[in-house]
């Protein structure tokens, strides 16, 4: 679902005016309407620093100039998405530029951490939007249950599943997966 530009861009400056309230950690925008986000718990934190310090450490050799990095914002304005990833791989050199948003273009991989509250949206409405903006890679890691689900190929047609403990090869990476922790 796709909203009319106009909508998108009041969506927009509305979630660029909000204040930070304590215990959200991300502001986004989908399904027509902004969606706030309880602020991750910290097993949540810890897969996501471990999977950017495994993927940072193979980055110099199968791409140069690319980091593993969370905390910006994706934007797809004519899909009406605005999107914080967990985990994003991109260039370096895109954070140094004056925009709001990374756009999907330059991304290769996106990482989402299930959180306790919302699974739903990290296997539902995140595979359709991360599909739809044409992310190569989306790895989605269950903390829940232990398990993660690698999706690739156009329109990820190609599911690949894992438990924690694995080691998981998501596109030119490989990844143990038995440093992560399930949520207690």
């Amino acid at each position: 679902m796709s909203i009319d530009p106009a909508g998108y861009a009041r969506l927009r400056e509305i979630a660029d005016r909000l204040p930070q309230v304590p215990g959200i950690g991300k502001v986004e925008i989908a399904e027509g309407g902004i969606v706030l986000a309880p602020s991750p718990v910290n097993r949540h934190e810890l897969a996501v620093l471990r999977i950017a310090r495994q993927l940072n450490a193979q980055l110099p050799n199968t791409h140069p100039g690319y980091i593993a990095h969370g905390g910006a914002d994706l934007e797809d304005a004519g899909l009406g998405r605005l999107r914080n990833p967990d985990l994003m791989v991109f260039r370096e050199e895109a954070l140094d530029v004056e925009k709001p948003a990374l756009l999907p273009h330059e991304v290769l991989l996106v990482v989402e951490i299930v959180s306790k509250s919302n699974p739903e949206n990290d296997y539902h409405h995140k595979v359709r939007d991360y599909a739809a903006m044409g992310i190569p890679l989306y790895l989605l890691i269950d903390p829940r249950k232990g398990t993660g689900i690698v999706h690739d190929e156009p329109g990820y047609t190609s599911r690949t599943e894992f438990a924690f403990g694995d080691t998981v090869t998501v596109g030119p990476w490989s990844l143990d997966t038995s440093v992560l922790r399930t949520y207690a």
